[in-house]
């Protein structure tokens, strides 16, 4: 008897957790695989990675598609069914989670790249040939794009292109700044990808409108709700590809790289500080909140975020990773008022693996070059990093362009990017993890904190329908 116990136990686990088992395969096969197809010593062209990478493609494509409309119809679904005061609640405590563990990774990063000093054999450095890049804009002029992006003056331009500021150089336009000529003037263009900050910032005004109208939104409310339940259930079929779509981008990313050297050579101690830093933050410092703010062990939680983990760090993509993320919370029984709600946000706002990164990254940079740094530096890093973290698209590598700003701060060229460039694909995939399961954790958190305040809006609500069906048997009886 025991023995059958056990093994309907373990077909019940297996069945319960079979597409996470499979997606964490296909990671490990396509690192294998990757490995394997290099070490044939055949030269892979980019060509045949691009055939390698299409079915992955593909998948992410998918997952892609549902972004714009799974935000949007969850934002405006979860505020307009949620009372008023508490979705003001529900949010000032998500953006309080999220600026605190943004803040608390900035830290940890920026205490082990000064303990661990990984830049100090800097004699082993030189700029790599032919990856000069030019700096077109300030941090100034970064920090205003962010504030210009929650203000999209086209509402379906912002579901395809956001705003940046560019340097346009002319030679008829030379003026003398700081001593010296410079040719440029400053323009504005639009850039591939969703300005996912607007469309989140618009939703929330519409979901707070459809809330303060009351009845008469009711038609609306409806038709956003039903689109949010309708992107859950294509997102539950297009998940069920995600072991055969992270195990082809895995293997191609694996195929494409120059040099493995670079790893465990002159950028080892580099990639293993990082590294460092977002395991103690990742499960460390968001377990310390976890257990602070619900008073449970974030273990089990954790252990359900599998398939969220695996997808993350297949697609390098957090906001590509949200439907999957939101899935994965109802799954745990949140209230889903609560998930639609504070994970877009968390998918827009949240990054810290990118915040820690980009602090670590900047000092690293400056103790190659020798670069001073005083304590008023170190905070100006962090400020720097902890906004460049806001800033950044939820897309693969987009840390790299908000890496220019944070350089700027300690008066480094934007060309020392590429420093790091052989690196950063992978640990791209580690701080989009560390992204996920912060999110994944302030919903939950978000979630216990706001029960009390949920029950008491049940409660009042069950009042007044009480109430109005005493008036209305009352008004029956008098005629």
């Amino acid at each position: 008897m025991p023995l059958q116990i056990r093994r309907a136990g373990v077909v019940s686990f297996l069945r319960e957790n079979l597409l996470t088992l499979l997606t964490i395969i296909g990671v490990v096969a396509g690192t294998l695989l990757g490995w394997g197809l290099r070490a044939t010593g055949y030269e892979w062209t980019r060509r045949e990675v691009m055939y390698f990478q299409y079915p992955g493609e593909l998948f992410l494509r998918m997952l892609k598609c549902l972004i714009v409309p799974l935000l949007v119809s969850s934002i405006v679904s979860a505020i307009g069914s949620l009372d008023l005061s508490l979705s003001g609640k529900v949010g000032l405590r998500a953006i309080i989670y999220y600026m605190t563990t943004t803040v608390c990774a900035v830290m940890l990063g920026i205490a082990l790249v000064t303990t661990i000093k990984p830049g100090r054999n800097s004699e082993a450095f030189s700029q790599p040939a032919g990856t000069k890049l030019t700096k077109d804009v300030l941090t100034a002029d970064t920090i205003l794009d962010l504030i210009r992006n929650v203000f999209p003056e086209n509402i379906v331009q912002a579901t395809i292109a956001s705003y940046r500021t560019r340097l346009a150089y002319d030679v008829n336009d030379t003026r003398a700044i700081k001593g010296h000529l410079e040719t440029y003037k400053i323009e504005g263009d639009y850039q591939k990808g969703s300005n996912v900050l607007g469309l989140v910032c618009f939703s929330i005004v519409l979901g707070i409108t459809l809330g303060k109208m009351g009845e008469k939104s009711r038609p609306l409310q409806n038709f956003f709700h039903t689109l949010s339940e309708a992107m859950m259930i294509i997102t539950g079929w297009v998940i069920w590809l995600s072991p055969l779509g992270v195990f082809f981008l895995v293997t191609a990313k694996i195929m494409e790289i120059e040099s493995f050297s670079e790893l465990v050579g002159r950028l080892g101690m580099y990639f293993m500080t990082v590294l460092l830093g977002l395991f103690l933050h990742g499960f460390g410092t968001l377990s310390i909140l976890f257990v602070l703010a619900t008073k449970k062990l974030p273990c089990r939680y954790i252990a359900k975020m599998g398939q969220v983990m695996a997808t993350a760090f297949g697609t390098a993509s957090s906001s590509a990773t949200m439907p999957i993320t939101i899935g994965c919370c109802d799954e745990m029984g949140l209230d889903p008022r609560i998930t639609r709600f504070v994970i877009p946000i968390g998918a827009t706002i949240n990054m810290d693996g990118t915040a820690l990164y980009e602090a670590v990254a900047a000092i690293f940079i400056a103790q190659l070059r020798k670069v001073e740094m005083s304590f008023g530096k170190i905070v100006a890093v962090s400020v720097t990093a902890t906004a460049a973290s806001i800033g950044a698209a939820g897309i693969p590598q987009a840390g790299l362009v908000t890496m220019v700003m944070v350089l700027d701060t300690v008066n480094l060229p934007a060309e020392d990017v590429s420093i790091i460039l052989a690196v950063d694909w992978l640990l791209d995939r580690f701080r989009t993890t560390i992204n996920v399961v912060c999110d994944a954790l302030g919903a939950i958190i978000v979630a216990s904190l706001s029960q009390a305040d949920i029950e008491k809006t049940r409660q009042n609500n069950d009042k007044e329908l009480a109430t109005a069906h005493e008036l209305s048997d009352l008004e029956k009886g008098e005629h």
